[in-house]
């Protein structure tokens, strides 16, 4: 691969940040104390991104034995990790395994298909091993299927990933009526590796325990450059350098003029996440009263979990985002109703929104960026279970570990043109998904 001899440029913080209206903010455990670099420092391994991606990198490089060094622009979590909708689901939003070993072979491929079928065995695993305080409920993933046609979905992806050791099960319709609690849908299939949890708690906790493994996290930090010099990686922040031996980019949709090739790769879509008021027990008993995440096959996505104070965390997406926190109360609101009678009237306490990274074919990149240097990209709504995964095979990559070896389908950076473009008329796919979700695709 060839390496990258500099990159220059602001970082893409946005501005100000202001703090979400999230529930997260509202009920996650305070954030570790972590400082600001101000000096120069040296690092076997430098993580650019305090997200799930780049906290699990160091965290797993900490516990291998090696120095870890993590800049973060702004706060931990600041990004998606701290802002989505916390379901933990360990498959991929489109391509099924035999589409990922179709495009990366029957080695990478499998390999890849390996880790995401563990992926969330693999977040739930580390939360109790760590002990990690993030209301985490491992009470399964469940896909409903909103057509008589696209029953032909869960078959596919039933048997495909239960051909591969996951564990899940085919609904048809009285099973999937019996687990949510609505005769909205026709069937569906479920994996019980999944589940949800609080998203902001997983990434303060992780970095807290990164810290306690060893490694050293620095905020408030963004980084201004990075270059190659001799055999090592040198990231300039406004107050202080790292130099390191090796690199994990773990910034996805936010790599900005840093690294370009990674950002223009992706488009960035608003989404839109929103929380109940807490139900009361008789509705808990009568609505996914297994307390599953569930998200069902609607492009324009009909989604749904319970929190620790069992509220319904849900959301949606809008062409346009004036007013968006009203519309969506509106819209989301009935949808609940539609499905759920004892719902109407529910009030909506917290509405946040946040970006994530969307791939034109629905599947993440993974690159190598020069030596010793990896990134993954494109986490498609797929990001909470399949960050923790891919951070930990980054950082083994970059630290030295055989590629080749690892759940690493690496392909070569491709920025899509006129990206800006896409990103202002990437809304407008809403009406193709609103369109082909009322056919029989």
């Amino acid at each position: 691969m060839k390496a990258i001899e500099k990159k220059t440029g602001v970082p893409g913080t946005g501005g100000i940040w202001q703090r979400p209206d999230s529930l997260w903010e509202a009920t996650a455990p305070p954030p570790p104390a972590l400082p600001v670099l101000k000096d120069a420092v040296e690092t076997d391994l430098l993580v650019i991104g305090g997200g799930f991606t780049g906290l699990s990198a160091a965290l797993h490089a900490a516990e291998s034995g090696k120095r870890a060094v993590v800049l973060e622009a702004s706060e931990i979590g600041r990004g998606a990790s701290g802002r989505n909708n916390g379901q933990v689901i360990p498959t991929l939003t489109r391509p099924d395994p035999e589409d990922l070993v179709a495009k990366f072979g029957p080695e990478r491929g499998e390999r890849f298909v390996a880790l995401i079928r563990d992926s969330a065995e693999t977040l739930f695993a580390l939360v109790r091993r760590l002990g990690i305080d993030c209301a985490a409920e491992q009470t399964g993933w469940v896909q409903p299927v909103h057509s008589p046609g696209r029953i032909a979905i869960a078959e596919r992806r039933a048997k495909q990933w239960g051909s591969r050791g996951a564990p899940v099960e085919l609904l048809d319709r009285a099973g999937i009526s019996d687990l949510l609690g609505t005769d909205a849908y026709y069937g569906g299939w479920m994996n019980r590796s999944g589940g949800h949890i609080n998203p902001l708690a997983l990434a303060r906790g992780l970095a807290g325990k990164a810290v306690e493994a060893g490694a050293s996290i620095f905020i408030n930090s963004p980084v201004l450059s990075v270059e190659r010099r001799g055999d090592r990686w040198v990231a300039r922040t406004p107050n202080g350098t790292v130099t390191a031996h090796a690199l994990v980019l773990g910034t996805n949709g936010y790599a900005a003029a840093v690294f370009p090739e990674i950002r223009t790769e992706v488009v960035p879509v608003l989404s839109w996440q929103m929380a109940t008021q807490p139900l009361d027990e008789a509705q808990r008993r009568s609505i996914l009263p297994g307390r599953q995440a569930m998200s069902d096959t609607h492009g324009d996505l009909r989604f749904m979990r319970y929190t620790a104070d069992h509220r319904l965390v849900s959301g949606g997406a809008l062409l346009v985002p004036v007013d968006g926190a009203d519309r969506l109360r509106r819209i989301v609101g009935l949808r609940l109703a539609s499905m759920f009678p004892t719902l109407r009237g529910l009030r909506f306490d917290h509405v946040w929104n946040g970006r994530i990274a969307m791939t034109t074919d629905y599947t993440p990149r993974v690159h190598q960026l020069g030596p010793n240097a990896f990134t993954w990209a494109g986490c498609n709504g797929r990001g909470v279970a399949l960050s923790v995964s891919l951070g930990r095979e980054l950082a083994y990559a970059a630290l030295g570990h055989d590629p080749a070896e690892l759940a690493l389908p690496l392909t070569e950076p491709r920025p899509l043109p006129f990206n800006d473009l896409l990103q202002r008329i990437g809304p407008f796919k809403l009406l193709q998904y609103r369109w082909n979700d009322i056919r029989e695709i």
